[in-house]
């Protein structure tokens, strides 16, 4: 069983969003997967309540769905569901990294720059995801928004199963392509050009949408 330290519904709440968010984003859940509260309240030796409360949490991160009266499953999304997304992220991850950009400091570039540099030279598909993640979401950092940030993170979140079986698929020349897009991306924030990064971004997204419609394979249902 999993030790959370119980200090309250609304705490316990968070940390069995917390744990189970991190589960389900390093893959241990297959989208379509159902969810049981049972199962989730002995695991974390929790009552059903701060489970619910949890796993709304979690939908609302984008990482579960929940249908009333029958249950929860972790998020799953059709070919083209994923393309839709992929076509608003085009769009919206380059205007959030335009608010971004003027509240970057150096020292979050200069960390920007280690990171390109850090999936560089490991291009094992979790640690891969892992940085990349972290790299995209802090070039974001600086955003000071009302509702983009949620709407891409909740993106984020939701794909998150498609870019991991997507980037196990990766060719050695896909790895280099998306290594150049990144150190491309890091010198246009340090010469603070929006403009630039902004096209390098949409590009860098679309590159990815357009080759996860090659593999409709990535989408069939796996339970």
């Amino acid at each position: 069983m999993v030790s959370i330290d119980q200090t309250g519904s609304s705490a316990l709440s968070h940390q069995i969003a917390t744990a189970l968010s991190d589960e389900i984003l390093a893959g241990k859940y297959l989208p379509g997967t159902r969810i049981l509260q049972e199962d989730i309240a002995r695991k974390f030796k929790a009552s059903r309540s701060p489970v619910r409360e949890a796993l709304q949490m979690l939908a609302a991160a984008g990482l579960v769905k929940l249908i009333a009266h029958t249950g929860a499953w972790i998020a799953e999304l059709s070919l083209n569901e994923c393309e839709e997304m992929y076509l608003i992220r085009e769009n919206i991850e380059p205007l959030m990294l335009r608010f971004s950009l003027p509240n970057l400091t150096s020292e979050q570039i200069s960390k920007l720059e280690k990171l390109a540099q850090a999936m560089e030279k490991n291009n094992d598909p979790e640690v891969f995801l892992k940085l990349d993640r972290e790299f995209h979401l802090l070039s974001y950092s600086g955003a000071d928004t009302a509702l983009l940030g949620e709407m891409v993170e909740r993106m984020w979140n939701t794909t998150q199963h498609y870019r991991r079986a997507y980037t196990v698929l990766l060719t050695q020349n896909s790895f280099v392509n998306a290594h150049y897009e990144h150190h491309l991306l890091v010198a246009a924030l340090k010469r603070n050009d929006p403009d630039d990064a902004s096209r390098v971004l949409f590009g860098h997204i679309r590159r990815t949408r357009v080759e996860l419609s090659t593999h409709p394979e990535l989408f069939q249902s796996q339970n």
